[in-house]
């Protein structure tokens, strides 16, 4: 989890929920070595994803590193379920009302990076007491709900403000940016200390996905 590479996270939740396997081979394809798994409750986002089961038949069929991120009222019920399923990493929401740093160590006890994620209306000072127990912030650059949405301006300072932090505090966190992402976002996005991309829409329409991946920054 360590800050080196620039990291792809091809978004699943915008691949062929008819054929999953068939979407997890398109990524593999690429050359990514990363998939973002989007859970969703309909209660934290106005959408529905999929839980545990999902996660765990797609780890059979995959060695991809699983990006787990839980956009759940309440994600410290359902660590210990997407963990056992085969998550490498699982990120929670700053925004809820639950112990987030409880969260978050628990997340490692059960052998999983943990990262801590924040909506574009959320100021980025709500994730300054947990930076230093994070593998990884997640900065979403639309409203998370639903893809397709175009990314937003107005996230670039926060992305830059967080990466400030990151190098003033001379932390090792992941910086991923996750919505309306693709080559040309990303790169100003990296522009700002962004080094991971969580693509969905856009990844699963380009004609060439390897291309789209050397493509970044």
């Amino acid at each position: 989890m360590k800050r080196n590479d620039i990291i792809l996270a091809p978004s699943i939740l915008a691949g062929n929920h008819a054929n999953l396997s068939e979407s997890m081979k398109i990524i593999e394809d690429s050359g990514a070595s990363w998939v973002h798994l989007d859970i969703m409750d309909g209660h934290f986002v106005p959408n529905l994803s999929f839980g545990p089961k999902i996660v765990a038949d797609l780890r059979k069929i995959s060695k991809l590193f699983f990006d787990t991120h839980l956009m759940l009222d309440n994600p410290q019920d359902f660590i210990e379920a997407f963990a056992k399923a085969g998550s490498n990493s699982i990120t929670i929401h700053v925004e809820p009302e639950y112990d987030k740093l409880g969260t978050l160590k628990e997340i490692k006890q059960l052998g999983c990076a943990c990262g801590i994620a924040l909506n574009p209306g959320t100021n980025a000072e709500s994730i300054l007491p947990y930076l230093e127990e994070v593998d990884l912030v997640l900065v979403m650059t639309v409203q998370p709900g639903y893809g397709g949405q175009a990314f937003r301006e107005e996230m670039l300072p926060k992305i830059a403000k967080i990466n400030e932090w990151r190098t003033e505090k001379d932390l090792d966190f992941r910086l991923e940016v996750d919505g309306g992402i693709n080559p040309e976002i990303a790169k100003r996005c990296w522009e700002e200390g962004a080094d991971t991309f969580v693509a969905g829409t856009a990844f699963f329409r380009a004609e060439n996905k390897k291309a789209f991946l050397e493509g970044l920054v």
